[in-house]
């Protein structure tokens, strides 16, 4: 059956991994879509809370591709809540369209209820992407099961990104017909191991850093203690040797506690901290590291694309059982090391390791890791948003 003709896709805001999805959509001209933003963050100065300052990406998310935004009438527009995103216009624009099918990423929000009400009324069926999982949760609890139960039953299909993604979907009662694999993807073309420029700049940080011959650890991303910054400084400090170092590349709220702690051991252990860093500088502050660490702990990582970053770039990844992508990307002796996120010693015990890993074992890794992330791209998030567009009935 062919796909529908016209997709509509609602998605709160430009997003540094989405949009250039998008812009390859519309490259290879695979559907026939048009973006429908609820909010402008990414594309204007806005402050991020958790990277406690004003964000505004340097890359472009906007031009290759159909879009427009939706009037926000919240009094505080964003996704830490569910009015965050209230957008009354939103029917409206989409009636003016006509699609074929709606795309939601995300459901927590006024304007993605009020989206799929306007097309349960039209009979436009509506598909969902999302990340969420259960690690860490154990069973739902029954009345979210049959509230979350009944939520999913309004949707005609679901584009899974990752094995836990769809572990969740299943605990609710969604049935395998309606659960196709598109995989949650970075832009591969800009996290390139090969790119000269890069590579010069990652060895130019890494001599400026004083860190050359030292084995090094990059932690990227929100300093936040849902992502064990501090439990990754400690057990750097416990297992680390003088041969190695640990670089944190990011803000946020446990900065202030990483810096005094990391200063009170100064004489002990080479620790670096560098600041937030636009999308254009990522590669190369990655490339500084020899690997990569995501402790996080809860339910709070859902994916975490940064290793799917580091990975495209050649890096094997330390993360802990609760990170979502773990299970797809992340296989101890083959792609990096697994540790129990609830588990401080535990995580020492990897770290150390990880550390002590001979370096061309070490090189064995960042190739399968490069090599399996490989699977994680445009193309297969392609093949499955399309697959699940060809199992609708037509209207």
């Amino acid at each position: 059956m062919s796909s529908p003709r016209r997709l509509a896709v609602v998605l709160s805001h430009p997003v540094q991994y989405y949009s250039p999805w998008f812009q390859w959509l519309a490259a290879r001209r695979a559907l026939e879509f048009r973006v429908f933003y609820l909010w402008e963050f990414g594309v204007t100065p806005q402050h991020d809370p958790q990277f406690g300052k004003t964000i505004q990406w340097d890359v472009d998310l906007l031009s290759g591709y159909d879009s427009e935004f939706v009037p926000n009438v919240a009094r505080d527009p964003g996704t830490h809540h569910f009015n965050g995103l209230d957008n009354p216009a939103l029917a409206d624009r989409l009636a003016a369209w006509r699609p074929d099918a709606l795309l939601l990423f995300g459901y927590n929000w006024r304007s993605h209820l009020r989206a799929l009400w306007w097309a349960r009324r039209h009979r436009v069926p509506v598909l969902l992407r999302g990340d969420s999982h259960l690690l860490g949760r154990g069973a739902p609890a029954l009345p979210r099961r049959a509230l979350l139960g009944l939520l999913f039953r309004q949707f005609a299909a679901f584009a899974t990104v990752g094995l836990a993604n769809r572990d969740y979907y299943r605990a609710f009662g969604v049935p395998e017909r309606k659960l196709f694999f598109a995989p949650h993807a970075v832009d591969a073309a800009r996290f390139d191991a090969g790119d000269a420029a890069t590579r010069r700049a990652a060895a130019h940080l890494r001599s400026e850093l004083g860190l050359d011959g030292r084995r090094v650890v990059v932690f990227a991303g929100k300093l936040h203690e849902r992502k064990q910054p501090l439990e990754l400084l400690r057990a750097f400090h416990e297992v680390g040797t003088r041969g190695d170092a640990l670089v944190f590349v990011g803000d946020g709220p446990e900065r202030a506690a990483l810096e005094e702690l990391a200063r009170l051991r100064a004489r002990d252990r080479e620790v670096r901290f560098l600041p937030f860093a636009n999308q254009s500088e990522m590669p190369s502050r990655y490339l500084v590291g020899d690997l990569f660490a995501l402790p996080s702990r809860g339910g709070y990582e859902t994916w975490g694309l940064a290793v799917n970053e580091a990975m495209h770039l050649g890096l094997p990844c330390l993360v802990s059982d609760l990170v979502g992508c773990q299970r797809d990307l992340v296989t101890p002796g083959e792609t990096g090391w697994v540790f129990p996120a609830a588990d401080p010693a535990a995580l020492a015990a990897t770290l150390r390791a990880a550390l002590r890993t001979p370096a061309d074992a070490l090189e064995r890794l960042g190739a399968h890791a490069r090599e399996r992330v490989g699977g994680y791209t445009y193309e297969q998030a392609t093949a499955g948003l399309l697959a699940a567009l060809a199992s609708l009935p037509p209207r």
